[in-house]
């Protein structure tokens, strides 16, 4: 497995706490009183965060990434879905 493939792994992960967070955590605190349900999914999606961003700067140095692909990478780490409109258009360009 190469470089990029461990990075499009981490980026799947990352998006998909995201996903979890907004889409099941937020509503269960809220609509169901669970705050709790927050908390742990909040602790998961911030340490992939920061796995996903050292995992980009790292990428970005041995694959030698133009800057233009690091910048995406950390963008998309805060817009729901954007890790996997990123790894289609990774998959499409270095594979």
């Amino acid at each position: 497995m190469n470089q990029i493939n461990r990075f499009r792994i981490i980026g799947f992960l990352e998006g998909s706490s995201l996903l979890l967070l907004l889409f099941l955590a937020m509503p269960l605190k809220y609509w169901a009183g669970l705050p709790e349900v927050v908390t742990v999914f909040g602790s998961v999606h911030g340490g992939l965060f920061i796995v996903y961003i050292l995992f980009t700067i790292y990428t970005t140095i041995t694959v030698r990434w133009h800057f233009i692909w690091f910048l995406s990478a950390v963008i998309v780490a805060f817009i729901p879905f954007g890790n996997f409109i990123l790894d289609k258009r990774i998959r499409l360009s270095f594979q």
